[in-house]
């Protein structure tokens, strides 16, 4: 006599149904993980322009503009007189539904342009930057003297 020994269709379902489910609850946190480091890796390409500006400015002993465009951010130099250069040095770009925003709030004129001044000191004027996207916002508030962050919100979706 002669025994087979395989695995019943049954038990086959049940371990592709107990699969499944584990993979059901995996996959929510999974995608919260990877929001959160896209959230992330906003701030930090910020903060890492931010501390362009501020190097080049002591450096070059001259002041530096973060200039806000429609699709995206960009560093420059301040150019005072004509013929000098003005061409962006770094570019942060955002993706599609990302919005970038800034607050100046001890600027003298109601609608301030979107730049924030990094003087040859090294020191900037106080900003608040917003930052909404698919992965979640922030919010943070630059101190003036160091220009480093607070972060005031932070919530990934």
């Amino acid at each position: 006599m002669q025994r087979w020994l395989a695995f019943t269709l049954i038990e086959i379902v049940l371990a592709v149904f107990i699969l499944m489910l584990l993979l059901l609850l995996a996959v929510p946190s999974l995608s919260g993980v990877l929001a959160n480091n896209r959230l992330r890796r906003s701030l930090n390409g910020f903060n890492n322009l931010v501390r362009q500006a501020q190097e080049r400015s002591v450096a070059e002993r001259r002041a530096y503009l973060i200039v806000w465009r429609e699709k995206g951010v960009l560093l420059r130099p301040e150019v005072f007189a004509k013929g000098q250069e003005a061409a962006a040095t770094v570019e942060l770009k955002l993706d599609r539904g990302e919005a970038l925003m800034l607050k100046l709030p001890a600027a003298l004129t109601k609608n301030p342009p979107a730049e924030w001044i990094f003087w040859p000191s090294g020191t900037c004027e106080p900003a608040t930057v917003q930052f909404k996207g698919a992965a979640g916002s922030w919010t943070a508030n630059y101190l003036p003297l160091t220009a480093r962050p607070e972060l005031t919100n932070y919530a990934a979706r």
